[in-house]
């Protein structure tokens, strides 16, 4: 049965927002799904558009840019919760970075907000590698990471967003910290081969330093996202991420998709076919 609550949106452009966006409205649930370009607009760097975006809504769906680990997130954060607490939300299911110090700051925020809340912790997502960071590194046949030889529970921007529309629509999960992960544990190299057998592309890893990665970054994203991508990798290539999460199988009851679904879909997507 179709939510009467308004359910805001935010980063509805991006991996996880617009498939949550589009799960609610498949459903015929009222929500606003807003970013940067929608109107009205939603911008996390001019919170006087954040009043607006908010109006008449009771639950809200959050993804921050550019990644809860950036230098004043938790701040950013701690205010669009007062704005959205005036505004008559009561309920945040935030999306936030598994293993992230600073990520979890924010969790904190949300946490000790008074409201009603969910936190739904990912890391890497497969749709990186076709649809977003990854995709020109796959093209160019070359995929260079600060990741070393650790291995990563890849997991899928689906099931996240399945987990996020479950936690927005039954308060069940209000209060849960839900680790989303794949099925398995794979390594970036494990990852890049077996991309190069379902798409017939040849992919190769190349693992490279922090210091090599930011340099490598510097001259295509500019010297903030350079060293927070690097710092990203600094911290979460530990080895504190090569462990399984189980929160697809709680929140939802289902076992998570395996990287190899997830190739099967994108190339039946019509991923990468152009370069293959």
């Amino acid at each position: 049965m179709p939510s009467t609550k308004t359910i805001l949106v935010v980063g509805a452009t991006g991996k996880v927002g617009s498939r949550v966006a589009a799960r609610l409205a498949e459903h015929g649930h009222a929500h606003r799904a807003v970013s940067r370009s929608t109107t009205p607009s939603f911008d996390w760097e001019n919170p006087e558009s954040w009043a607006k975006a908010l109006e008449a809504v009771q639950v809200a769906f959050v993804s921050f840019m550019p990644d809860l680990a950036a230098q004043g997130a938790p701040e950013i954060i701690e205010q669009f919760i007062a704005t959205a607490k005036a505004a008559g939300v009561r309920k945040i299911v935030l999306l936030s970075a598994r293993g992230e110090h600073g990520a979890e700051l924010s969790e904190n925020k949300v946490r000790q907000s008074g409201l009603d809340h969910v936190v739904v912790r990912a890391s890497w997502f497969n749709q990186n590698f076709d649809e977003g960071m990854f995709l020109p590194s796959v093209l160019s046949g070359t995929l260079a990471m600060a990741a070393g030889d650790k291995l990563e529970p890849f997991v899928d921007a689906d099931d996240i967003a399945d987990v996020a529309v479950a936690s927005l629509l039954d308060n069940r999960h209000n209060g849960e910290i839900y680790e989303v992960t794949g099925p398995r544990l794979l390594t970036f190299a494990d990852a890049a081969s077996e991309i190069s057998a379902a798409s017939g592309l040849d992919v190769a890893y190349v693992p490279l330093s922090v210091t090599e990665f930011h340099a490598a970054l510097l001259p295509v994203v500019g010297q903030d996202d350079a060293n927070l991508m690097a710092n990203i990798c600094a911290e979460l290539f530990d080895g504190r991420n090569e462990r399984l999460g189980d929160g697809v199988q709680r929140a939802l009851g289902r076992e998570p998709r395996d990287f190899g679904e997830y190739l099967q879909r994108a190339m039946a997507g019509g991923a990468w076919q152009a370069a293959a």
